[in-house]
């Protein structure tokens, strides 16, 4: 896809989102096909003439400023994020690619392991969980169990009907984070070819991946919470953090879960550690 298209698409879905009275602007007439501003509005807004935010809409518009963009982003009332993505669809990063598995230093899958008390994890830039302890794969999914090729977050959450189930009525939280970082990710690299390969293939089996993926929200990952329902144990709700890891080019960064001391899920994660008898990526002895 285009990246002007995609700048069109997501200024039209976030220009959607918006009505005069949210942001004070005298309505042009009271009668509404679609939801949200008008181009006209939206223009009046950003101290841009019509025209030109229709060529920006359209795709035609080139050299956009740093100023107009800004303008824009105030506008639409953008996020830190949103206005980030915002500008990199206007002027794409260019990076070469090189394709390659990740390579784990081993200290790293030494502290996953020495981590026995709560699920950690170490994904690569597509979602792809390269490393994990045993709590990880008792919590989540048998990471063990799963194809290379599909050891990815965005696959199970997406495709896979197990690990949907335990989700339960977080399923759509999580979908919508995820399909949200990758969205923030296209923006970030928008001519990895795998990264384009995932989205794709998730376009093509996933039709709420899909009604997701057309909503253009856009977020990075840095902090939540998950909620499930452990089959064995019952309901978990697991604080986590992500630490970057900037000495590793192939790594994204590691996630870390800590239940509430004290809490149910706190002696749940307790038992599973005692009774689990689940693998850790280091227990592998083939891909």
């Amino acid at each position: 896809m285009a990246r002007n298209g995609e700048l069109g698409e997501f200024l039209r879905s976030r220009r959607a989102r918006l009505q005069p009275e949210d942001v004070g602007v005298r309505s042009y007439g009271s009668r509404r096909r679609v939801p949200g501003l008008r181009r006209e509005e939206l223009a009046q807004l950003a101290g841009v003439s019509v025209a030109y935010y229709i060529r920006l809409e359209q795709g035609t518009a080139d050299n956009v400023s740093t100023e107009v963009l800004d303008a824009i982003s105030r506008a639409l009332r953008l996020d830190a994020d949103e206005h980030v993505h915002l500008h990199r669809l206007a002027h794409p990063p260019r990076r070469a690619h090189t394709p390659r598995p990740p390579r784990l230093r081993a200290p790293l899958q030494h502290l996953l392991d020495a981590i026995d008390h709560a699920p950690a994890y170490i994904v690569g830039h597509y979602t792809n969980v390269v490393a994990w302890n045993r709590l990880t794969a008792a919590v989540f999914v048998d990471l063990a169990e799963v194809p290379p090729d599909e050891r990815t977050w965005s696959h199970q959450i997406h495709l896979n009907a197990d690990y949907r189930a335990r989700l339960a009525d977080n399923w759509l939280t999580v979908a919508r984070r995820n399909v949200a970082y990758l969205r923030f990710r296209s923006g970030q690299d928008p001519d990895d070819p795998r990264l384009r390969s995932l989205i794709d293939g998730l376009l093509e089996r996933s039709p709420e991946f899909a009604r997701l993926w057309s909503a253009h929200h856009v977020t990075d990952l840095t902090h939540g919470e998950a909620r499930l329902r452990h089959p064995d144990v019952g309901p978990l709700v697991l604080p986590f953090e992500t630490l970057h890891l900037p000495g590793d080019p192939d790594l994204s960064r590691l996630m870390l879960y800590a239940a509430e001391p004290g809490s149910p899920s706190e002696r749940a994660l307790r038992k599973l550690a005692e009774t689990s008898e689940h693998r850790s990526s280091a227990d592998l002895t083939g891909p």
